[in-house]
């Protein structure tokens, strides 16, 4: 699961933070997202139903996209999100239960930070990659962890097409939400947000 992960992040390394989002929505926000070169999507649990639409976006994407849940709280969330069959494990918080029990599920684990002994613990519970959330500190900030974090660090909150090729300087990738998607986006506008993000990457 990590490879196909690597292979979807080294195509385009943007997460899409899909906050909010409907399960009536799946269908069309996906392909509009595929359209525009992004294949990894965060529905975050503090969404509309979340596990129904992780489940509905795992059904409609098949191969071509990978699905997982941000805003993971608790085992049970993630032991729900395996169920859904959800392949990562976003949090805005370092919980080593949390991690734990997404490595126990075989799920990718990528837990929020941004200190670094939360670095660190996150790292001796068996984190894969590491969300700097939020990256309200710039690039030089991300510059300074690595100094000390050898963990893959993906830059969360704040990140836009504008700041997106500092960051990939130094991150292994972004997660981008409100500037993709947010309620009541078209998914043409959806489409276009996303294209724009893309391109600043490459």
């Amino acid at each position: 699961m990590k490879e196909r992960f690597e292979s979807l992040r080294a195509q385009c390394p943007a997460v899409a933070i899909l906050r909010g989002l409907t399960t009536p929505e799946v269908p069309e926000v996906c392909d509009a997202l595929f359209r525009a070169g992004i294949t990894l999507l965060e529905i975050p649990l503090n969404s509309p139903d979340p596990i129904t639409s992780i489940a509905a976006a795992v059904k409609h994407c098949g191969d071509r996209q990978m699905v997982g849940a941000g805003t993971v709280l608790t085992p049970e969330d993630v032991q729900n999100v395996a169920a859904a069959g959800g392949k990562f494990i976003i949090s805005p918080n370092t919980d080593t239960d949390v991690i734990r029990e997404t490595k126990k599920c075989g799920l990718i684990s990528i837990p929020g930070f941004f200190t670094a002994s939360e670095a660190f613990t996150a790292q001796k519970a068996g984190a894969d990659y590491l969300k700097l959330f939020p990256a309200i500190l710039g690039p030089g900030y991300v510059k300074d962890l690595k100094a000390v974090v050898k963990l893959p660090i993906m830059a969360v909150g704040g990140v836009n097409a504008a700041n997106t090729p500092e960051f990939m300087k130094l991150c292994c990738g972004v997660g981008i939400g409100s500037a993709i998607y947010k309620p009541g986006k078209t998914a043409a506008e959806v489409e276009a947000a996303a294209k724009e993000i893309v391109s600043s990457i490459r």
